[in-house]
């Protein structure tokens, strides 16, 4: 066992707390905050301190991926907090966690893409009363953004990919 091997479990909790965060805020807000997408980034890099060679690997990945990432975002095909999302998550995993960060995510993604297709067939909102459950008030806001055509909230799938990977990783 390495010498800071204890701070991995530790980091990919943090990494975790992090992401439900990133999902609730997501889908609150439809914004994904820088200094959460910088945190994550740093906690990938603290927790690939002890193997410098995979820390350079997941960097270059990376920024490969932020290239790639950022030609989709200009063509308007995912929204830049996506973008640093993914990126930073990227960061702290080798390339087989990223491939399976971007598998998961967009597995993710497409069940989200079914449940926003099938409030299509849901009845119009009303206004949820004071005192309403969070589901329900939760319910008013998505279907009232998804007959205005609001964009998905792929913090969510992003986050399932990040939390699937960092268990896959282990603990």
């Amino acid at each position: 066992m390495h010498s800071v091997s204890w701070i991995v479990p530790i980091i990919s909790s943090l990494e975790i707390v992090l992401l439900l965060y990133v999902a609730t805020i997501d889908v609150a807000t439809r914004l994904i905050r820088n200094d959460v997408c910088l945190v994550l980034a740093l906690l990938g890099i603290a927790g690939q301190l002890d193997s410098p060679l995979q820390l350079a690997e997941s960097l270059i990945a990376g920024a490969i991926l932020f290239l790639l990432l950022f030609m989709i975002y200009q063509r308007g095909w995912i929204g830049g907090g996506d973008v640093k999302l993914l990126v930073a998550l990227a960061i702290g995993l080798p390339l087989t966690g990223i491939v399976q960060l971007l598998t998961v995510t967009a597995l993710a993604g497409g069940v989200l893409a079914l449940v926003h297709l099938m409030m299509r067939l849901l009845p119009y909102p009303r206004l949820a009363p004071a005192g309403s459950s969070f589901a329900r008030r939760v319910y008013a806001v998505e279907r009232w953004r998804h007959l205005r055509h609001a964009p998905l909230p792929y913090g969510v799938a992003i986050a399932c990919g990040g939390i699937w990977t960092i268990f896959s990783r282990g603990l």
